[in-house]
């Protein structure tokens, strides 16, 4: 099971993907023997599974993954439609009282579509980042990189394509180089948007994030 966060209170304006689960209670201590460790997924739609069922989401289906391992992690959702990094920054202090173990951090892609400036982009996930680590210092950070489409021009596609693998050496957090590999672009793996994964889309984006996050994982085992 994986668990979806509700939007926290205006902060955002945006609507979480739908779901009849309440996240974990923002107080709930989860550090106490035996319980499960968390995963905490914080991005937009891409991470929300829009037009997918939610078992078919890329969250879900790592989940999926820990759960046949038998591994003590539980999986929190943290996707918001149509999300920028400026609302996922202005929603981070909320979001982190669920005391993340791991936090992979997908953002970036709709500041792509919207021809947000590079370097603001590059400030707020810089300023996410920072955040959790002055809350949890020993929290593991993942950042999912992503691209901005070629119709926004060269030299804005290269900026922004740089954002995510200079940010992830200047602060040291492991790195999904690109979260769409083998799915943007490609019709049949995207829904009629062009924009959106199918089901077979967030496949391909679970071995992604696994092929990064495992390691990280294995590293927290007891």
């Amino acid at each position: 099971m994986i668990w979806l966060l509700p939007v926290a209170a205006a902060d955002s304006g945006q609507d979480a993907a739908d779901s009849g689960q309440d996240a974990a209670d923002s107080g709930q201590d989860v550090s106490g023997e035996g319980a499960p460790m968390t995963v905490l997924f914080y991005g937009n739609s891409l991470t929300a599974g829009f037009g997918v069922d939610p078992d078919k989401a890329f969250p879900q289906r790592v989940q999926d993954k820990i759960d046949g391992l038998g591994w003590p992690f539980k999986v929190i959702n943290g996707g918001v439609g149509g999300e920028t990094t400026a609302g996922g920054l202005s929603r981070i202090d909320w979001v982190l009282q669920n005391r993340p173990d791991v936090f992979i951090l997908e953002l970036g892609g709709n500041d792509g579509l919207r021809g947000v400036d590079p370097g603001v982009t590059r400030r707020n996930l810089r300023a996410i980042i920072r955040r959790v680590r002055e809350r949890y210092p020993a929290t593991k950070i993942i950042l999912a990189g992503m691209q901005a489409p070629p119709n926004m021009g060269q030299r804005f596609v290269t900026e922004f394509r740089e954002i995510y693998p200079k940010l992830a050496e200047s602060e040291r957090v492991s790195l999904i180089p690109f979260i769409l590999e083998g799915v943007g672009g490609i019709p049949e793996l995207n829904l009629p948007d062009g924009i959106h994964p199918t089901a077979e889309g967030h496949a391909i984006m679970a071995e992604l994030v696994w092929k990064v996050l495992e390691p990280v994982l294995k590293e927290l085992l007891p």
